[in-house]
């Protein structure tokens, strides 16, 4: 295979992490930006139809549902082609989905444009931080991770800021153009992506080893050193892990029934778990009808509706960068049992003020403000917990081997669930009302005993320690085992480490003799 030159050492880091950094960015302006077209006055009057609730969910849903399935893609393709081919495909599906919904003039189109782009963005957030962790170096590559989830919430408070921007602008460019906009984001991903190197560790699950020596090499800045000894050890290191879980490996059907050793799909769904219980805590419902919400249940104007979605996303943006300090101060099990029962408290305070908004109109005005604060605590405490967290979750549990699918099985579950609260979100708002809000108040706390059941703490673990919890413990209750809820990692892996270190080391046959 032939490489376009690209730059090496922290240069090539920069590449990558731009890659990365912008996808997810274009994530999080999906999913904020469709908000201001949904009570635009050109789109209701272009698209009628999108007036009635279902209409209107499905048109906004359709993104996740098409999202879903690029996810799948991902999943079935995604180490066949490796990682960059693929975001290549997503970047391609996603342009062609945006420039019909930019120019479409009937409904049945715009679908067909979202469910495109969405199909793009599954392919996308899916592959994008999977690329970023195999050639990140390894003491930023947490942080880099995070830096990606950080942008995707710099994309989401630039969409809302839009919208508002915006709102006194009655004609077509008043959504025409923010979905237009999307296409800046291709446009640097696509600048920077030649520049990139392929993976090294799926160069090497494809028997590639020059190529993957010369990749490692340049992302080290040092492809003109190939004989470096930290770069063989390392890739000693790599080719060990691949001959251990080679050794191991068993049929995908043992997998499903949890008969490898490793308890893979134990491990799948404490990941794909993570994701639904993210969206499942409203943020989609709130992200996508905020201010549909604000004008309807609340009884703001358009105008202030908007200022308030963009204040709310900067407030948000506030959150995910203190959740950057905590999420490894505090733990990944603590942050998420706050959550939960922060965020549920925050939506039966905002249930129960609408109702009495509803009993006594005289206090309508009052009461509104408290519901409106109660959004914007919701969002900083989801913020802090379940926003990043299960993305850096998801990056740490699932087993080497799996990591590429199991990170597309995991972004599979946060689409469909986020297709499932889209569709019906506006329905149940115009159907239960003040009521619709209690479901989201149940459903946070309902995560409290699931995690502190099931989920293991995952903070200042390596990922050869996740392979040591699961290899020799069977039960799939956690918390009365020590060393699996504290955050400091337990003495005992570390003695583990250790062990693996002193082992002899496994020859990788011909692989240095190149």
């Amino acid at each position: 295979m032939v490489y376009l030159p690209s730059p090496s050492g922290k240069w090539q880091l920069i590449c990558l992490t731009l890659t990365n950094s912008v996808s997810m960015a274009h994530f999080g302006y999906d999913q904020g930006i469709f908000a201001g077209a949904l009570i635009s006055a050109d789109f209701l009057e272009v698209f009628p139809e999108t007036k009635a609730p279902g209409i209107s969910g499905i048109t906004s849903s359709c993104f996740s549902l098409g999202a879903f399935f690029g996810c799948l893609a991902s999943f079935l393709l995604g180490d066949r082609l490796g990682r960059k081919k693929p975001i290549y495909v997503g970047l391609v599906v996603n342009v062609i989905g945006v420039v019909l919904q930019i120019a479409a003039y009937h409904l049945p189109q715009m679908i067909v444009g979202r469910v495109l782009n969405g199909f793009g963005m599954g392919i996308l957030s899916s592959t994008c931080p999977v690329f970023m962790a195999e050639t990140s170096p390894s003491p930023i590559r947490g942080k880099l991770v995070v830096l990606g989830s950080l942008c995707n919430t710099v994309g989401f408070c630039i969409a809302n800021w839009m919208n508002y921007a915006l709102f006194d602008n009655n004609g077509p460019s008043q959504w025409r153009f923010p979905l237009g906009f999307q296409l800046i984001f291709p446009l640097i991903v696509v600048t920077f992506l030649p520049l990139t190197v392929e993976s090294p560790r799926w160069l090497l699950l494809e028997g590639r080893a020059s190529d993957a020596r010369r990749m490692l090499a340049r992302i080290r800045g040092i492809e003109y050193n190939l004989n470096d000894k930290d770069l063989n050890d390392d890739l000693r290191s790599i080719q060990k892990v691949l001959e251990q879980e080679q050794a191991t490996r068993v049929s995908n059907v043992d997998v499903l029934f949890c008969r490898d050793s490793l308890q893979t799909a134990r491990r799948l769904l404490l990941s794909c778990g993570t994701q639904l219980m993210q969206q499942f805590s409203g943020v989609n419902a709130l992200g996508y009808y905020l201010p549909t919400l604000l004008i309807e249940s609340v009884g703001v104007s358009s105008p202030y509706a908007r200022l308030l979605t963009g204040a709310n996303a900067s407030l948000y943006l506030g959150a995910a960068f203190v959740c950057l300090v905590l999420v490894d101060f505090v733990g990944r099990r603590k942050l998420m049992m706050y959550g939960s029962v922060a965020m549920g408290s925050c939506y039966l305070i905002a249930a129960i003020t609408l109702k009495e908004a509803n009993l006594h109109p005289e206090e309508k005005a009052g009461l509104g403000k408290v519901t409106v604060s109660m959004f914007f605590l919701y969002y900083f405490c989801y913020g802090t917990s379940f926003a990043k967290v299960p993305w850096v979750y998801n990056s740490e549990i699932n087993s080497l081997g799996w990591r590429t699918r199991g990170a597309a099985a995991a972004t599979a579950t946060n689409w469909m669930s986020g297709f499932v609260i889209i569709q019906f979100t506006k329905v149940g708002v115009d159907n239960l009302g003040w009521a619709f809000y209690l479901l989201f108040a149940g459903f946070c706390w309902s995560f409290l005993p699931i995690v502190f059941l099931f989920y293991p703490e995952t903070s200042r673990r390596t990922l050869e320690d996740m392979d040591e919890i699961f290899r020799h413990r069977d039960s799939l209750f956690v918390f009365r085992d020590r060393a699996l809820t504290q955050r400091n990692r337990p003495r005992e892996f570390s003695e583990a480490e250790q062990r693996r270190v002193t082992e002899a080391p496994i020859h990788a046959h011909d692989l240095w003799s190149i």
